[in-house]
């Protein structure tokens, strides 16, 4: 089992920015790799990036790219999502979640945080 904690949302005018956290806790030493995903009201959830735990490799949505990065802190065990030039279509609840060594899915995921961002 792996919980996952966000932090870090919260209400930015278009053009600012953000960092969310993520701390997993538990058998992190299962963690293969960590996503962002986020969801916002009515739509769909989507895969913003990802990121493989050992090696740091990352993998961005076309719409995210060039403003958000991905990266962790393994000593830690928290993924870090800085996310730079915000639109107010990128309001949405985030999520982190975690495909755990040997499983093709997210399977743990955290509760989500907010972010909201005004025009």
């Amino acid at each position: 089992q792996v919980q996952l904690v966000e932090s870090g949302g919260g209400l930015v005018q278009a053009g600012g920015s953000l960092r969310l956290s993520c701390t997993a806790s538990g058998r992190t030493d299962f963690i293969f790799r960590m996503a962002w995903f986020r969801q916002a009201p009515g739509k769909e959830r989507d895969l913003v990036g990802n990121i493989i735990w050992t090696i740091g490799r990352t993998y961005y949505a076309n719409f995210v790219k060039d403003r958000f990065t991905i990266s962790r802190d393994n000593a830690k065990d928290t993924v870090y999502l800085q996310m730079n030039t915000l639109k107010p279509e990128d309001t949405a609840v985030y999520y982190c979640a975690v495909e755990p060594i040997g499983r093709d899915e997210y399977a743990y995921w955290g509760r989500g945080t907010q972010v909201t961002v005004s025009s």
